[in-house]
């Protein structure tokens, strides 16, 4: 039986997902043209992984408010699909492991330095080799923070604050970490004991896949009234961590997976897709599966906290930098649910809000935003790919009232890994960007060709998308000066 999809244009950027058959609301999803032409000829090719499918399904929920979001760099993910966002009311609403997904809040952390492009000229092979050496990447890739049962309860508690105490950065970095760097409600006694001996090793480093470390350089301002506020400027050097919570937080999923299945059955909510399992939100099953979350949240803040250690280790080492001169500009995740509080048609709610690659992006005056940055919303950090650029983007009023405060996290895949690894050559990867002045350190020339740049939609496009939406505003263009890879 075939499937359809009804899509109304609403504006350029911006598209009705109309509501059918079982569906509680509608889908928006907000790209241009050729993205959705794309999602329509998944559809048409009947592919069993189709972001529109996935947009329906999440519009199915119990107590989803509003509408199911997609957002620019959309495509398929597990359940929700990435760059999926899904807000439910607290009391009839359920939290769902799919909308976070196996790398809980995997994000981004950007630091700054007072240093320019010329000031790398001489040193930057010499830069890449010290990081390739002292910020650990790779499958299985083991950290220096060697860590007790106890201490990772605490960890997990306390999160990026754990490691600041144990004198790897400073107090300041806190600040500029989405929630200070620690969420509250983790109970690490939700956590399984294999998820917690699987991160024992593993605190303070990369992991492969899409993660990464670029050394970067601000090509453009865009917004300079945010840019300075975040203290960017054009040809500065900036840093870009992008991991997660690494095998614990793929385990605390595959853990939940089961549990929130049979709870699924015992609440009788229909299921579309393995992924989609849920829980009512005020259910048991559901605060335990909301505290592991933010056990794996904290987690990952703490990871990326001790790879700002590392990194400003090596710039001391090379360019003799001191290290509090490595300054955090913010760290934001792109996996994670969490209560907010939000304006529904004019009313003020209480919303527990799924983001899976997508990130939070408040706009102007909302207090979770740090006292210096709240003028003009928080940064939101978009990847983009090795071999192009990124993004500092922030959010806007028209977001908050639009995408429940959502912002895009990449220009998103455009080729499987799989597809991709069959279409590009590790090798010839890497030529081009050094043909580009861009110096590429791996760990696996396959893992190379599965992030080629071609493997990924455009950026720019992405990024254009989301700012005529209006739902995103760029303020900053950065392009990859050299990268470390998995």
């Amino acid at each position: 039986m075939s499937e359809e999809f009804t899509l109304k244009r609403i504006s350029q950027s911006e598209w009705l997902l109309e509501k059918s058959g079982e569906m509680r609301v509608p889908g928006r999803i907000f790209a241009d043209i050729q993205t959705i032409e794309q999602l329509q000829t998944d559809v048409a090719e009947k592919k069993e992984w189709n972001a529109l499918r996935q947009v329906r399904d999440v519009a199915c929920l119990p107590g989803i408010v509003t509408a199911a979001l997609a957002l620019p760099d959309v495509h398929p993910g597990y359940g929700f699909p990435i760059g999926g966002v899904g807000a439910f009311d607290l009391k009839e609403g359920v939290v769902v492991v799919g909308g976070v997904g196996f790398d809980i809040n995997c994000g981004v952390r950007l630091l700054a330095t007072p240093l320019h492009k010329e000031d790398l000229s001489d040193v930057l092979p010499e830069l890449a080799d010290d990081l390739y050496r002292t910020v650990p990447a790779g499958l299985g890739s083991e950290g220096k923070l060697r860590l007790t049962l106890d201490e990772i309860d605490q960890l997990l508690r306390e999160g990026a604050r754990y490691v600041v105490k144990r004198g790897y950065g400073v107090e300041e970095d806190l600040v500029h970490i989405e929630e200070e760097g620690q969420i509250p409600g983790a109970d690490p006694t939700v956590v399984s004991r294999l998820a917690k001996q699987r991160q024992f090793r593993q605190v303070g480093t990369l992991g492969s896949g899409n993660h990464y470390l670029e050394v970067q350089t601000v090509v453009r301002i865009i917004d300079p009234e945010a840019a300075a506020a975040y203290g960017l400027e054009e040809g500065q050097v900036v840093t870009s961590i992008h991991t997660g919570s690494r095998a614990l937080g793929h385990q605390i999923c595959q853990d939940y997976l089961k549990e929130m299945e049979q709870a699924s059955r015992r609440y009788q909510i229909p299921i579309r897709s393995k992924e989609l399992v849920c829980a009512p939100i005020l259910s048991d099953e559901g605060k335990r599966y909301l505290s592991a979350v933010a056990c794996g949240s904290n987690c990952a803040f703490a990871n990326r906290q001790m790879i700002a250690h590392l990194v400003r280790s090596s710039f001391a080492r090379i360019l003799s930098l001191a290290e509090e001169k490595v300054r955090t500009v913010y760290d934001i995740g792109h996996n994670n649910v969490k209560v907010e509080h939000h304006l529904v048609d004019g009313t003020a709610c209480e919303l527990l809000v799924h983001r899976k690659g997508s990130t939070r992006a408040f706009g102007p005056g909302r207090k979770e935003s740090p006292p210096d940055y709240r003028a003009v919303g928080h940064p939101t950090l978009v990847g983009g790919t090795m071999g192009t650029a990124s993004y500092v983007m922030r959010g806007t009023n028209l977001g908050m009232e639009k995408a429940f405060g959502s912002g895009i996290h990449g220009a998103g895949r455009a080729l499987s890994r799989r597809k991709a690894a069959k279409k590009y050559w590790g090798k010839d990867v890497e030529s081009a960007m050094a043909a580009d002045g861009i110096i590429l350190r791996a760990h696996s020339l396959r893992g190379i060709a599965e992030e080629a740049p071609g493997a990924y939609k455009d950026v720019e496009r992405v990024v254009h998308a989301a700012t005529d939406a209006g739902i995103n505003q760029p303020v900053a263009c950065l392009r990859p000066l050299l990268v470390i890879k998995g």
